[in-house]
């Protein structure tokens, strides 16, 4: 899911972040569809009019840290 729009902005991301350092893009396919100042803005405008799951809500910075995600489980608590 998103693979198209992760290589999309991988491929692009250092000609985006020359131009959109530092905002949230909103990308589907391979076309951005929004530039944002935050997360939670390009989520809430973009639903308006494009349906959830659809998009890729993508924070534009350099490095790989901008699309990777590290997940720690040693606090986690299970019942």
């Amino acid at each position: 899911m998103f693979k198209k729009e992760l290589d999309y902005f991988i491929s692009n991301q250092n000609k985006l972040v020359k131009k959109y350092y530092k905002k949230t893009l909103v990308i589907k396919g391979e076309d951005i569809i929004g530039i944002y100042d935050t997360p939670l803005e390009a989520y809430l405008e973009t639903q308006k009019n494009h349906e959830l799951g659809t998009f890729l809500i993508q924070r534009c910075e350099k490095g790989p840290e901008a699309y990777t995600v590290t997940l720690s489980s040693h606090n986690m608590i299970y019942k």
